[in-house]
């Protein structure tokens, strides 16, 4: 089994992660739901104004895991659909939330969509697979 270290340094929700957006999230084991608004800044653009599209997919990935965390999962990401619905501004504070939707054996499916001013941006299916136990640092 992999070893998974946290270390802060996440893009996402990393505290020790300088460049990243720290996001800090809402957890809800009951409806193994995740939540966060993070504002992303002008330094993530892709086109002029517009968030690039990784920066999009690196947010869905990190709230899907943290819905599967919210349910004492510790996981890894297997695979990861997203579309792409609208452009989101840079500037803007988002909301991204993750829900766990199935399980099998070691895989968890997860959906997870950004909105903006109640509007999906984008969304995604995502396929987790369930690793060793997290080791904090």
């Amino acid at each position: 089994m992999i070893q998974i270290i946290d270390d802060h340094r996440c893009f996402i929700c990393g505290k020790d992660n300088q460049i990243g957006l720290k996001a800090e999230f809402t957890l809800d084991p009951e409806r193994r739901r995740a939540m966060t608004r993070v504002r992303i800044g002008d330094e993530f653009q892709g086109w002029r104004g517009i968030t690039h599209g990784g920066i999009i997919s690196a947010l869905l990935d990190e709230i899907c895991a943290q819905a599967c965390m919210c349910c004492g999962l510790t996981v890894v990401t297997s695979e990861i659909k997203i579309r792409y619905k609208a452009p989101v501004p840079t500037g803007s504070v988002v909301t991204a939330i993750g829900e766990v939707v199935g399980e099998r054996r070691r895989l968890v499916d997860v959906k997870g969509w950004i909105e903006l001013d109640g509007k999906i941006m984008a969304e995604a299916e995502v396929i987790m697979f369930r690793t060793a136990q997290l080791s904090k640092m």
